[in-house]
C-alpha cells in the first residue's frame, strides 16, 4: 500500500488525494498497525511533496534570475529589460499586478515607470510626492515593508491621488522592496494583489533579487550613456585641439609677461599695454568709483556697475557684447575693475588670462597701498612731532621731513578736520583716514591722527582755496579749517593752534561741510587769530557774568544770549529760555548792576556779542 503514495508523488497529485490510500484500508478493515505504518507513510509523502515543490519554485526563482542575468549581459533597451523583470517578479510571486517606480530628481518626485497586470489608467499615470506611500516608506528607510491591506494600513503616509490610483487598481496586498544603488535609493519594485495575502519572506527574497537587477540594469544603462557621451565629447575635443593649443599658448604668453611685469615692479599702465597686447583690444583700469586710473578710455555706458557686481559675485569675467569685466578685489574689498573691449569673443583661455590680468592688478594695487601706507605713518609720526615739540629739533625735523619730500622752509597750510557723524561711524572712519591719506599724498604732504583730530599738512600759500577745495574732494563730508602759510617747524604748529581753534568756531557757528578760514568768521575770526589773549579778553567782557554764575548756579550769560538773539525781546527771549517775563526782567536788571548802565549802547552790544560766540566756541565739544 505504501507504494500507493510514490505513484501519487510521480502523478503530482494533489494533496487531497493523499488520503485516498488510508482510507481504503480502513474500509477493507487493515489492522491498527498497518493503519499507523499508511499514516505515516502518509505523512512522509505529503512532507516530500512540499520539498518537491520547494525544490521547483526554487529552481523556477533560479531560472528567472539566471535569465534576468542574461538580459543584462546583452542589455540593448532599459524599457526591455525592466519590463522583463516586473512580468517575472508578477509570475513568480504570483500577484495580480507588478510595478516599479523611479525616482524624478528633477521633479522631486517618484514616478510609474514599469506595471504588469494593471488595469487603471490612473494607477498606471501616478506620481507619488517623495516620503509618501508605501513606496515612500520603503525608500526612506531603504528596506522592504509588507501590507496584508493596503488601505487600512497606518504605517505609512497615506495621500488622496495615491489612495485614488490604489482604490481605482483594486490592490488590497502590496509588498515593496528598494532599487539600491550603493547607499541611494533609486526607485521601489512592487507586488500587489487584489485579495488579502501575508507575503513570506522567501517571497521579499526573492524580489529583492529581482530589485537589485532592476537596479543594476538602470545602472547599466546610465553607464552606457555616460560613455556614449564621453565619446562625442571627446570627438569635439580633438576638433577643438589646435584652438585650444593656440589659446593656451597665449595665455603662457600671458603669464609670463604678467609674472615679468610684478617682478620689475611695473605699474597699472604696463600691464594694461600687456593685456591689450595678448588680447587684442582696449583695456581700462577703474578705481572703486569707476574711474578710469591707467589704460585706454573705454565707454561701455551704465552697464560697468552691473557687471562688475556680476563678475564680483560670480569670481569671474562678465560681459555684455564686446566689453569683458573683471572685478579686481582683495578678500571682501572692492579694489577697482578691469574693462577690456574686444571685437572678438574671448574663449575659456583668453577669459582666464583676463581674470589673472585682474589678480595681477590687485596686487599692484596693494603693493602701491603698502608702500602708501608706510608713508603715510612715517609721515604721520613726522608731523605729530611737528605739532608736540616743533623746537626740540628743528634741524632733525626739517631732515626727516626732507627724506620724505618735504621742504619745510618752503610756505605750508595745516588742515584741521571734523567729520560729520555719518561719515565717521564704524567702519566709515577707517574710509576716511584712507581718504585723507590719500589726499596728502596725491598732493605731496602729510596726514595724521593728533589729540582727537585729522590732521593735514599741505605745500601751499592759499588756506581758504585750499581747505574749500580739500572739503570739495571729501564730499562735504568733513568740515575743514586751514590756516597758514606756515614755514619751520614752530611756525606749522602756531597754524596748528589757530586752525583747531577756527575748526571749534566753524562747528560751532553751524558751517559743517565748508572749508573755512579764520578770515572767513568776521570778527570772530579776528579775535581767534594766532597770538590772542582769548581768556583775558572774555575775562574783562563777560567776567562779571561768568563769575555770578559760577557762585550762584545763575544763567544770566544764557540769557544775555538769548536776549540778543531774539533781537534784544524780553519777551521773545522768555520764549527761548521757558521762563516767566518776570524772571527776564529781573535777570536783565541784575546784568546792568554787573556790566553797567551802558552795556546796551551799540559798541558795548558788538563787544558782548562777539564775547557771547567766543564763549559758545569755546563750551562746544572738541572737533575731530
Amino acid at each position: 500500500m505504501e507504494s500507493a503514495f510514490l505513484e501519487l508523488l510521480l502523478a503530482e497529485a494533489p494533496a487531497t488525494e493523499y488520503e485516498v490510500p488510508l482510507e481504503r484500508a480502513r474500509q477493507a478493515g487493515a489492522d491498527p498497525a498497518t493503519l499507523a505504518a499508511l499514516a505515516r507513510a502518509r505523512t512522509l509523502a505529503l512532507r516530500l511533496r512540499t520539498q518537491l515543490a520547494r525544490h521547483r519554485r526554487r529552481e523556477n526563482e533560479l531560472a528567472a534570475l539566471f535569465s534576468t542575468a542574461g538580459d543584462l549581459a546583452t542589455l540593448r533597451d532599459l524599457d526591455d529589460v525592466l519590463h522583463a523583470i516586473v512580468r517575472r517578479a508578477r509570475r513568480l510571486l504570483g500577484t495580480d499586478v507588478a510595478y516599479l517606480t523611479l525616482e524624478d530628481p528633477a521633479r522631486g518626485d517618484t514616478y510609474m515607470r514599469v506595471t504588469d497586470g494593471s488595469v487603471a489608467a490612473s494607477f498606471q499615470r501616478l506620481r507619488l510626492p517623495m516620503g509618501a506611500g508605501l513606496g515612500g516608506l520603503v525608500a526612506q528607510t531603504a528596506s522592504p515593508y509588507r501590507s496584508p491591506s493596503y488601505l487600512a494600513d497606518p504605517q505609512f503616509a497615506h495621500t488622496r491621488d495615491i489612495d485614488t490610483g490604489v482604490r481605482d487598481e483594486g490592490l488590497v496586498a502590496i509588498l515593496g522592496v528598494p532599487l539600491r544603488l550603493g547607499h541611494r535609493v533609486i526607485g521601489v519594485l512592487f507586488a500587489a494583489d487584489r485579495r488579502e495575502r501575508r507575503f513570506a519572506q522567501d517571497e521579499i527574497a526573492l524580489l529583492g533579487s529581482l530589485a537589485d537587477h532592476a537596479a543594476i540594469a538602470i545602472d547599466s544603462a546610465r553607464m552606457l550613456t555616460e560613455t556614449r557621451e564621453a565619446l562625442a565629447e571627446l570627438d569635439q575635443a580633438s576638433r577643438l585641439g589646435a584652438a585650444r593649443a593656440a589659446a593656451t599658448e597665449r595665455a603662457a604668453t600671458a603669464h609670463d609677461r604678467l609674472t615679468a611685469l610684478v617682478l620689475r615692479g611695473g605699474d597699472l599702465d604696463d600691464l594694461a599695454r600687456a593685456v591689450t597686447d595678448v588680447l587684442d583690444g582696449t583695456l581700462s583700469v577703474l578705481d572703486p568709483d569707476g574711474a578710469r586710473i591707467a589704460g585706454a578710455a573705454t565707454d561701455p555706458g551704465g552697464d560697468v556697475p552691473a557687471l562688475v557686481g556680476a563678475a564680483r559675485e560670480s569670481g569671474r569675467a562678465a560681459h555684455a557684447g564686446p566689453y569683458w569685466v573683471v572685478a579686481v578685489t582683495a578678500g571682501t574689498e572692492q579694489l577697482g575693475a578691469l574693462v577690456l573691449h574686444t571685437a572678438a569673443p574671448l574663449d575659456e583661455a583668453d577669459q582666464r588670462t583676463l581674470e589673472r590680468a585682474g589678480l595681477v592688478t590687485a596686487l599692484i594695487m596693494l603693493f602701491r597701498r603698502s608702500a602708501a601706507d608706510a608713508h603715510a605713518r612715517v609721515g604721520g609720526d613726522l608731523l605729530a612731532d611737528l605739532l608736540l615739540a616743533p623746537d626740540r629739533d628743528p634741524a632733525g625735523l626739517r631732515d626727516r621731513a626732507h627724506r620724505l619730500g618735504l621742504d619745510l622752509t618752503r610756505p605750508h597750510l595745516l588742515l584741521a578736520v571734523a567729520w560729520a557723524e555719518h561719515a565717521h561711524r564704524g567702519d566709515g572712519a577707517a574710509g576716511s583716514r584712507a581718504r585723507l591719506a590719500a589726499l596728502a599724498a596725491a598732493h605731496g604732504g602729510l596726514a595724521t591722527r593728533y589729540e582727537g583730530r585729522d590732521v593735514l599738512l599741505l605745500p601751499g600759500t592759499d588756506p581758504a582755496g585750499t581747505a574749500r577745495d580739500v572739503a570739495a574732494e571729501l564730499r562735504r563730508h568733513g568740515t575743514v579749517a586751514a590756516a597758514g602759510p606756515a614755514a619751520g617747524p614752530a611756525a606749522v604748529a602756531a597754524a596748528y593752534r589757530e586752525a583747531i581753534r577756527c575748526l571749534s568756531a566753524a562747528l560751532a557757528l553751524g558751517r559743517h561741510g565748508d572749508g573755512v578760514t579764520t578770515a572767513d568768521l568776521g570778527f570772530l575770526g579776528v579775535v581767534l587769530g594766532e597770538g590772542r589773549d582769548l581768556d583775558g579778553y572774555l575775562a574783562d567782557t563777560l567776567g562779571p557774568l561768568l563769575d555770578y554764575d559760577a557762585a550762584r548756579g545763575a544763567r544770566l550769560v544764557q540769557t544775555l544770549d538769548a536776549y540778543f538773539a531774539a533781537d534784544r525781546s524780553p519777551s521773545r527771549a522768555r520764549h527761548a529760555l521757558h521762563v516767566h517775563p518776570n524772571t527776564v526782567h529781573q535777570r536783565l536788571d541784575r546784568i546792568t548792576q554787573l556790566l553797567g548802565a551802558d552795556w546796551r549802547s551799540p559798541a558795548r552790544a558788538l563787544e558782548l556779542q562777539l564775547a557771547l560766540a567766543l564763549h559758545r566756541t569755546r563750551t562746544v565739544p572738541p572737533a575731530g
